[in-house]
């Protein structure tokens, strides 16, 4: 199989780069023309626009930021649907609302493709590692063709019927980003009642307190950089498509929105570039204290990628 790749952003430049490492054939896209460049020194070819990546293609994988974004490249003026969809598969990694992509992937299927969701969960050093856990949905037959084409990104987690991708991925982001914005209270409050961050950080660890947000993103406290590979523009984007899926199942979520507008606090407060775990430095700086650790904190993004 030949493979497009649309959205070469920190995430999907990775997860693009452990595809080509698996040896499929490449055509690349970005909006952003110096984007291509990592994948074309490893020997992908570049495309015009999603329809030209497409027709040059069996399977096309898109990861771009959201809703109006993914709604261009498939309805645009160079969308797939203004080219041949037939025999075609296109695999999304998107996080975005399910009633829209569900929409779209309808367009696709009447115009003979077959599409597949896949958004990814973990963080940016899963992806140069290539096991990115992916919520996966669609046709059982549609996911077989594709399956070595995802699994050379991460690990497939099952999730049923096309569309159920996109409500796990946003039921994901909705509990990690009210983990988020909880450590930064109980953070504070055990170092302001005499007990240091990295005692309490360990003392956590394998407890009902845990959880991968606690195990992977406390350092990047500790550092004092807060992870600006998953910015908060990124954060406020997944938290109004969660808070539009809450109004359309009509589920109470009073921690969701306080968790919203601790959010857009610290947006506000330190811009929309700076790191997810910012909404901790929030409490962190009103509190007047720091949650510095000293040690050799690697950064998601200078993880190892594999060889090859």
């Amino acid at each position: 199989m030949k493979v497009g790749f649309i959205g070469l952003g920190m995430m999907g430049r990775n997860a693009a780069l452990n595809i080509r490492r698996a040896g499929f054939a490449m055509v690349v896209h970005d909006i952003r023309d110096e984007a291509t460049a990592v994948l074309v020194a490893k020997g992908a070819e570049t495309g015009l626009h999603a329809a030209d990546v497409l027709d040059r293609c069996d399977v096309v994988v898109t990861m771009v930021f959201g809703p109006k974004e993914i709604g261009q490249v498939v309805r645009g003026p160079h969308g797939f649907l203004s080219t041949n969809c037939q025999g075609k598969y296109w695999i999304d990694l998107t996080t975005s609302s399910p009633k829209l992509m569900r929409e779209l992937a309808a367009e696709f299927t009447e115009k003979g493709g077959h599409p597949v969701d896949a958004p990814v969960t973990g963080s940016v050093d899963a992806a140069i590692r290539g096991d990115m856990p992916m919520f996966v949905g669609g046709e059982d037959a549609d996911i077989a063709v594709v399956r070595p084409v995802i699994e050379a990104m991460g690990e497939v987690r099952r999730v049923g019927k096309h569309g159920n991708g996109y409500v796990a991925k946003l039921v994901n982001n909705q509990l990690w980003k009210i983990h988020a914005a909880a450590i930064g209270e109980a953070m504070v409050t055990a170092k302001l009642a005499g007990l240091e961050p990295d005692v309490w950080w360990e003392v956590m660890k394998g407890g009902a307190a845990d959880s991968f947000v606690l195990q992977h993103d406390v350092p990047s406290i500790f550092a004092g950089h807060y992870d600006p590979s998953f910015p908060i523009a990124l954060c406020l984007k997944d938290l109004g498509l969660i808070e539009e899926l809450l109004a359309e199942t009509g589920t109470r979520s009073e921690l969701t929105r306080a968790t919203h507008d601790r959010f857009k606090e610290a947006g506000a407060r330190y811009g929309m570039g700076a790191g997810e775990m910012t909404v901790c430095k929030l409490i962190e700086d009103d509190a007047g204290v720091a949650l510095r650790v000293a040690g050799d904190w690697v950064a998601p993004w200078d993880v190892a990628p594999p060889k090859g």
